[in-house]
């Protein structure tokens, strides 16, 4: 019961994500939070006010100018009679009418009303989300306080893939109950370290040595840890992926930044991985660029670089469970073990990132998880249910070893 005695102004806008809005209700009504429903014109096209209120147990509030619901209770009296305001989905028109300080409906007046923290889940078409319109409004209302959760990258009902996927109930649930200052989940009280994306070595001021990881591994397993409430520090190397919402992200570029920002993060419970670095970088980085044609082909010294999961694997602060990944072509699993052995971690991820199987920069992910005592073969799925499925086993780990050692 995280969240008892909460209560919970949930405003359900009109977008083909409204559906999600249910299985939120019965999540927070689950923990303990009381939920009342304002439901808008567009949103009553996706669900109804029946299923809304069967699951909130509660009125649900649809007309501004209803007589009854004010006698009952008024616009100015709901807006305020909440802990927490929350929008989701949070269409591109109700954030631009929030940010316009429009009140031409319930819910925007409630809205501009309001005396409370207001929580968005947008949701939206991915060039809706990118417009630069849609931006200046979502900047204007994060100065004004209001936070987001979300969007999720993925495919749409418009058949368009891209950002403005609305967060998942659980996504939503693990911010509302950050806000309150109670995590949600099976790994609060716990410190998690993960490492993400590629890192760049450079050769000289415009050239450097990299890798195609993208970062949305890393990403995605930072963001689950962090929604089964772990206190989630993310260091990453150079990657388009937005930071995960309520994890503290640490930006780097080469091995060596990796490897100090890693040690600062320390002590932690949890260390993950996930970062491909660069097993080399340039022994002597040339001060200027390095001209064609001037002294023929020059010739790059190479040097290894600090070898991160081993390092966290055996170091005085070691985590209580350390997990790696193992990027392999070849007899990926035979791979894996040997690295698993060789670093001294406690759990491999391998996967096949050969150019065919398109791991490496797309969504998609088929894991093998190696263990000392065994081994699990994932079906593939995308790199958000990777890190999801990996951060319900590393809670279970915990709880099976009675918060010791993994």
């Amino acid at each position: 019961m995280a969240l008892a005695g909460k209560r919970v102004l949930l405003i359900v806008s009109g977008g083909i994500a409204a559906y999600k809005a249910l299985e939120l209700i019965r999540r927070l009504r689950e923990r303990g939070a009381s939920v009342r429903a304002v439901l808008t014109k567009g949103g009553a096209q996706f669900v109804t006010p029946l299923s809304l209120s069967a699951l909130s147990e509660d009125k649900v509030y649809t007309d501004l100018f209803s007589l009854t619901d004010e006698s009952e209770m008024g616009h100015i009296q709901l807006s305020r009679d909440a802990d927490l305001v929350v929008v989701a989905p949070a269409t591109a028109d109700i954030l631009a009418r929030m940010a316009a300080g429009m009140a031409d409906d319930l819910a925007t007046t409630v809205l501009l009303a309001t005396d409370k923290p207001v929580l968005a889940a947008p949701a939206m078409n991915v060039r809706m989300w990118e417009h630069p319109a849609t931006q200046d409004n979502l900047d204007r209302l994060r100065r004004r306080g209001v936070r987001m959760v979300g969007p999720n990258e993925g495919p749409m009902a418009c058949n368009e893939y891209g950002f403005g996927r609305m967060a998942e109930p659980e996504e939503i649930l693990a911010a509302i109950s950050r806000h309150f200052g109670r995590p949600a989940g099976a790994l609060s009280g716990k410190r998690a370290l993960v490492t993400s994306g590629p890192t760049h070595e450079p050769i000289d001021p415009v050239r450097y040595i990299a890798n195609h990881s993208s970062g949305k591994q890393g990403h995605a397993i930072a963001a689950a840890l962090a929604a089964l409430g772990a206190e989630t520090v993310l260091v990453t190397g150079p990657t388009a992926e937005p930071d995960p919402l309520d994890v503290r992200t640490v930006a780097v570029t080469t091995a060596v930044e990796m490897m100090a920002a890693c040690r600062a993060a320390l002590p932690a419970d949890i260390a993950v991985c996930a970062a491909a670095v660069a097993d080399w970088r340039v022994a002597s980085r040339a001060d200027e660029k390095i001209k064609k044609g001037e002294g023929g082909t020059p010739t790059l010294t190479l040097m290894e670089n600090p070898d991160i999961l081993a390092s966290l694997s055996t170091g005085p602060d070691r985590p209580a469970l350390v997990v790696g990944f193992a990027a392999e072509t070849e007899q990926v699993v035979a791979n894996a073990r040997a690295k698993r052995e060789r670093k001294g971690c406690d759990w491999i991820l391998a996967n096949d990132v050969s150019p065919e199987t398109g791991t490496f920069g797309g969504d998609a992910n088929r894991i093998y998880l190696i263990r000392a005592d065994g081994q699990e073969t994932w079906p593939e799925m995308s790199k958000t249910e990777v890190g999801q499925r990996l951060a319900e086993a590393i809670a279970r780990s915990f709880q099976d070893a009675g918060d010791g050692v993994a």
